[in-house]
């Protein structure tokens, strides 16, 4: 007898998983439900489909060869039933059945399975605010959404995207590029939270409102306003014109199906599943925006759901679910983005989820160029490397920058699931030609800064902290060791101008009952700065992470 396995969900998850069981098992029946109308599409796509960078919106439905993926393609190429606008109502596990209802007739039916895989996905979660069903007021996740939003994208309109994460920032560069005003409200004290710490995001941020983008940080919407349609958002006293509203604050996985079947729901909200995606039905399985995993750094359940995660999670319960034997053993958060000029992304723990993880942690700003300096093209990143006292081992990198951030961010990415240090960073054998790195890769230098910071050697101080000090009035010198044009041109006020040729001659100009921080362009200069003054007997000098590259705020600049 045939092994018949239903896939409820058509989208990534979905379509791995019952691709990928037909050719472990051509002889299964393989029947895919969704209750939508279009499916296997690719919904990280949809702000750029909106912003015209897509042309059509068929070119997500689509191979890479062109070939639409609908009913017909899946079965005449995969050998897949597809039922679309049919939606799972219920799963009765005793008789080993779903029950479906017709979107369109309202009929019920009942489809056996011998294996079932739940891709259910997730939905736009909903801020409890007033008014939210008023018109004009959309979510980005599904075609249906993208082509809404697109015929509402008309030049001029004033549009509110609520929530500063991945999807809310694409949706503000494209509704930009269409000509519309923007703005971002964000309820956390920064852009970007749980991808980037905020000095990272800072420089987000910076670029947002260079490209004309109001940004708003910790400010909660509480309410929307308009009769018929949306016409202003409301935070506490404040009231932001607004004709489109775009609710982006994140996602819930879809877990009703399975709730009501009686599978466990993890602590995270999300669908329990064990490495082989098999939820405590040992006949059902779970993949994508539905089901949670495992941090492969911290070892705890974690919801972060992302189309890569649903491919590799769906390939493996189609596996798993047509008799063969796979598993996979977790994430560690990797995500990017582009926002206008920048591209900004991370992988592993940001320095605030590894502190609140208990981990004693090392940092290191390192700005550099993506390419060698003197190659036509090189664009500027800054990394950001997160490591654990004691062992060495790397937590995290994040990359925000013009250039290309994405092979840095992929590189960390391989070393941290591979448990290396920053030592191991620093000697990985990687890619070097000036149209692609520095011979020093700024992967490798921030390695190298790590490690002497680690040791002791290396003093570094963030500049968010700097500006502290500034703010609260500290008794400290900073003190710029870039040339006098470089000073004369861009500085931070209240820096004391030493050049770094000129420091060991000048070095009775400095208290030795001060706090001293040392800075440059990237302070390169300014750590040497340091050990000049180590090793002249100064008590208590430093370097400020990053140099004036990493300084998010603002800048002291030339009248001429």
């Amino acid at each position: 007898m045939k092994m018949s396995i239903v896939v409820i969900g058509a989208n990534a998850a979905g379509a791995k998983a019952a691709s990928k069981a037909k050719r472990i098992n051509p002889t299964a029946e393989i029947t895919l439900i969704d209750r939508g109308t279009f499916i296997s599409y690719g919904a990280c796509g949809i702000p750029y489909f909106v912003s015209d960078t897509v042309e059509d919106v068929k070119e997500l439905m689509s191979t890479p060869v062109g070939v639409v993926r609908d009913h017909q393609f899946f079965r005449k190429v995969k050998g897949v039933t597809v039922k679309t606008a049919t939606e799972v109502i219920a799963i009765d596990r005793a008789a080993k059945t779903v029950c479906m209802r017709d979107c369109q007739t309202s009929r019920e039916t009942k489809l056996p399975y011998d294996r079932l895989v739940l891709a259910t996905g997730s939905t736009p979660f909903i801020p409890q605010i007033s008014n939210v069903n008023l018109a004009n007021v959309l979510t980005v996740k599904s075609i249906e959404d993208a082509e809404l939003l697109k015929s509402l994208a008309v030049p001029g309109t004033r549009a509110c995207i609520v929530g500063g994460g991945l999807i809310g920032l694409e949706t503000a560069e494209a509704l930009r590029h269409k000509g519309l005003q923007v703005a971002v409200v964000e309820m956390r004290d920064q852009m970007l939270p749980g991808v980037l710490d905020w000095e990272m995001a800072a420089l987000v941020e910076k670029q947002l409102r260079q490209q004309g983008v109001t940004v708003m940080t910790g400010s909660a919407v509480t309410g929307l306003v308009g009769d018929a349609a949306v016409e202003a958002v409301q935070i506490g006293d404040v009231r932001i014109p607004a004709d489109l509203v775009v609710l982006a604050p994140g996602v819930a996985p879809n877990v009703e199906l399975a709730r009501g079947a009686g599978l466990e729901i993890g602590p995270t909200g999300a669908i329990a599943v064990d490495t082989r995606q098999c939820t405590t039905d040992p006949d059902i399985y779970a993949c994508g925006d539905c089901c949670e995993t495992t941090h492969l750094i911290t070892g705890k359940k974690v919801f972060i759901p992302l189309g890569s995660t649903a491919n590799k999670q769906g390939r493996v319960a189609g596996i798993n679910a047509a008799g063969g034997e796979a598993t996979f053993a977790g994430v560690i958060g990797t995500s990017i983005l582009r926002v206008f000029a920048v591209n900004a992304g991370k992988t592993g723990l940001t320095e605030a989820e590894a502190k609140a993880h208990g981990f004693e942690v090392e940092t290191v700003l390192s700005p550099s160029h993506d390419k060698a300096h003197f190659f036509p093209g090189a664009k500027p990143i800054i990394l950001k490397l997160v490591a654990e006292r004691g062992t060495g081992r790397i937590l995290g990198l994040q990359a925000v920058g013009e250039g290309a951030v994405d092979k840095r961010l992929d590189a960390a990415a391989t070393a941290i699931t591979f448990g290396a240090t920053a030592e191991q960073v620093a000697q990985l054998d990687l890619a070097y030609a000036p149209p692609y790195s520095a011979a020093m890769d700024n992967l490798i230098v921030a390695a190298d800064i790590l490690k002497n910071k680690l040791a002791g050697h290396a003093r570094g101080i963030t500049p968010r902290e700097v500006k502290r000090k500034f703010d609260e009035g500290d008794d400290f010198i900073l003190l710029d060791v870039r040339s006098p044009a470089e000073h004369n041109a861009v500085g931070i006020e209240g820096a004391k101008l030493i050049p770094l040729g000129m420091l060991r001659e000048k070095l009775e100009e400095l208290p030795r009952d001060k706090e001293i921080i040392a800075f440059c362009k990237i302070s390169l200069r300014g750590y040497e700065a340091q050990k000049i003054l180590d090793a002249a007997g100064f008590r208590n000098a430093k370097f400020m992470d990053g140099g004036i590259l990493a300084w998010p705020f603002a800048l002291r600049t030339s009248d001429k």
